[in-house]
C-alpha cells in the first residue's frame, strides 16, 4: 500500500505567499526552490538536479524523471519565467540552479531542501509539510484552477484518476462542498 498523506498540499493561496514572501526575505535560492516546485509539479530529485543551462533562454524544461525513467517536458510558465530571470542572471551555464554552499558546484541534498520547506512551514503553522508538499500543492491548484482531474493525472503521470484524488487532498470536506450544492431545483 502506497502512504500518499504523510505530506500535504498547502491549499491556501495566502499561506503560500506568505511562505514565499519569507524565503525571498531570507535566501533567494530558497524562494525560487519553492517558487518552482509548486510551479512545475516536479520531484525534488529532478528539480536538484537541474542546472542554469536547462531554464536559461528556454520555454519548456525537458528531463528525464530519475523515478520513472521518462521523458518529461514542461512549460516554463510565465510567473516562473519572471522569477528565474533575475535569479540567474549572474549565474554561469554549467552551474546548478540551487547550489550548495559544500563542495564546488554542488546541488543542494535532498535532506537541505527538506529542511528549508520544514522551517518556512513551521513558520506558518504547517504540520504535514516536505519536500513533496511542493508538488501536491502544484497538482492541487492545478485542479482547484481547471477541474480536470485526468489532465492532472497525467502531469503528476498517476496510473488513476483515483490516485490523483488522493495525492492531492480532494478530501471528505471537498466532496461535502461539491455535494452541499446539488440541487434537482425543488423545494
Amino acid at each position: 500500500m502506497i502512504h500518499l498523506n504523510t505530506v500535504e498540499p498547502i491549499k491556501d493561496i495566502n499561506t503560500i505567499n506568505d511562505v514565499m514572501d519569507y524565503l525571498k526575505a531570507g535566501n533567494e535560492r530558497d524562494y525560487v526552490l519553492f517558487s518552482f516546485g509548486i510551479y512545475s509539479g516536479l520531484r525534488i530529485s529532478d528539480i536538484l538536479k537541474l542546472r542554469v543551462r536547462d531554464i536559461r533562454n528556454k520555454k519548456h524544461i525537458y528531463m528525464r524523471e530519475k523515478k520513472t525513467g521518462k521523458e518529461r517536458r514542461f512549460i516554463i510558465c510565465k510567473e516562473l519565467k519572471n522569477i528565474f530571470e533575475g535569479y540567474i542572471k549572474t549565474k554561469k551555464d554549467y552551474e546548478y540552479l540551487f547550489p550548495s554552499r559544500k563542495g564546488l558546484n554542488r546541488p543542494i541534498t535532498r535532506q537541505r531542501a527538506y529542511m528549508i520547506l520544514k522551517d518556512a512551514g513551521e513558520k506558518f503553522g504547517l504540520e504535514s509539510i516536505g519536500t513533496h508538499t511542493l508538488r501536491k500543492t502544484f497538482g492541487y491548484f492545478l485542479y482547484e484552477q481547471t477541474k480536470d482531474i485526468l489532465v492532472v493525472k497525467e502531469i503528476l503521470g498517476h496510473s488513476d484518476a483515483a490516485i490523483t484524488r488522493r495525492y492531492i487532498g480532494l478530501t471528505q470536506d471537498d466532496k461535502d462542498k461539491l455535494m452541499k450544492g446539488l440541487t434537482f431545483g425543488r423545494r
